[in-house]
């Protein structure tokens, strides 16, 4: 496969670059494989990645029901920190974080890291208490950040207005190595190098029922035929249980619609992430000059992949207060990804009691940032049996009572 570079476009611009191939073949599933991930979507892909480079395992195959990268992946604000309370929380997605860095390099393909910094707002004395916490917390793991008053927040967010009718901003949790990257580019440059690597890609292939031999997986039936294998991976977001069902087991988790919309692009205004958790909005500016708005997940389980016009007003009226400019603007398009919720609003990372079968879900809405993170320890769990990184995500901790609540530390599940 050939390799980018400087030279490579000067040298394909004689030829009018007619001679770049494909990013990833196009492949035919084989009848047996060594590790089948069931999943296109980052963390998947990431997951083959890290086999091959990591344990040098390449007979893999990733399916994908849909085409790569079209579920969650391609449906995110694209937000990247890894400011958390919990010591597992903060390892794994200060892994993540830290490979993001290099990921361009590492990967050969251009995923747009943008390490412009993420805002935590405290907007009232709660979240003040909490930040300033977890900031202590992150100078206990490592993890870079600091609490900031209001005049620094103003400072790098112009825009901002401290003195909401609500909320006034009293500080923030600022984690400057924090930012965003191109979430289609991180699929397709993890599928590019598992490629490389002799891994089989296929698309529009559904899992339709997993074999077992007693309690070990045989392989999987698809609309493409039969596969076997020796381990499987499942990394399907949302549809986690209805994979862990086919598998024989059951999950502890919903599934919601998270959504998000973007404006119209307008000219440079904002440079940092901003997260507002006390009227649940997040915003950032993207290379393009729209700006990128998230908010909650709806209140009730669902499967859609649509916007709401309710949940957009409601997420729009609370940045409103806080960014009054925004309210010029208009809609550009929203949309909504599935996500999945552990009780804990934590990850499931895990071996699970088919033999041979290997989860990882439960990422709720804050699945992009711990792309590489999740491959990394995904792939050391299935190649050696056991992850530092994934150790404290199993899910034997939900009968043994060993919660990692995120949801009460962080106030919101992001």
């Amino acid at each position: 496969m050939k390799r980018y570079s400087a030279f490579a476009v000067a040298r394909e611009a004689l030829s009018d670059h007619t001679g770049w191939g494909r990013a990833w073949r196009a492949a035919t599933p084989k009848r047996r494989y060594d590790v089948v991930i069931v999943g296109a979507g980052g963390h998947g892909l990431a997951t083959a990645y890290y086999l091959g480079k990591n344990f040098g395992i390449t007979n893999v195959a990733v399916l994908e029901k849909g085409w790569l990268g079209g579920g969650n992946t391609g449906r995110n604000t694209t937000i990247i920190r890894s400011n958390y309370l919990q010591d597992s929380s903060s390892a794994i997605f200060e892994k993540a974080r830290s490979l993001y860095e290099g990921l361009s390099q590492d990967l050969n393909y251009n995923v747009m890291f943008s390490p412009r910094g993420v805002i935590m707002l405290a907007q009232t004395e709660h979240e003040v208490r909490g930040y300033q916490r977890t900031a202590h917390a992150n100078a206990l793991q490592g993890v870079a950040t600091e609490w900031i008053g209001p005049a620094r927040v103003k400072e790098l967010v112009p825009i901002i207005n401290l003195d909401g009718p609500r909320y006034p901003v009293l500080g923030g949790l600022w984690q400057a190595r924090g930012g965003t990257a191109r979430h289609d580019a991180v699929a397709w440059g993890y599928a590019r190098a598992c490629s490389a690597m002799g891994m089989d890609i296929i698309q529009q292939c559904e899992v339709t029922g997993v074999r077992r031999d007693g309690g070990k997986v045989t392989g999987v039936d698809t609309t493409k035929g039969a596969i076997d294998c020796d381990k499987l991976g499942i990394v399907v977001a949302g549809h986690s249980g209805a994979l862990a069902d086919m598998a024989g087991f059951r999950l502890p988790i919903e599934s919601v619609a998270l959504q998000a919309l973007v404006s119209e692009p307008i000219k440079p205004c904002m440079d940092v992430v901003v997260m507002a958790n006390t009227v649940h909005g997040y915003m950032s500016q993207s290379d393009k000059g729209e700006m990128v708005i998230g908010g909650g997940t709806d209140s009730f389980n669902n499967y859609t992949q649509r916007g709401s016009f309710h949940h957009v007003e409601e997420t729009v009226r609370a940045l409103i207060e806080t960014f009054p400019m925004i309210s010029r603007l208009k809609m550009l398009r929203q949309w909504g990804g599935i996500v999945d919720m552990t009780g804990d609003r934590s990850p499931i990372i895990s071996q699970t009691p088919v033999e041979g079968v290997f989860i990882n879900c439960g990422w709720g809405t804050g699945g992009f940032k711990a792309i590489p993170g999740s491959g990394w320890a995904m792939a050391e769990l299935m190649a050696k049996g056991q992850s530092p990184l994934a150790e404290e995500f199993s899910l034997d901790r939900f009968t043994e009572g060993r919660f990692i609540d995120e949801s009460v530390a962080a106030g919101v599940a992001h």
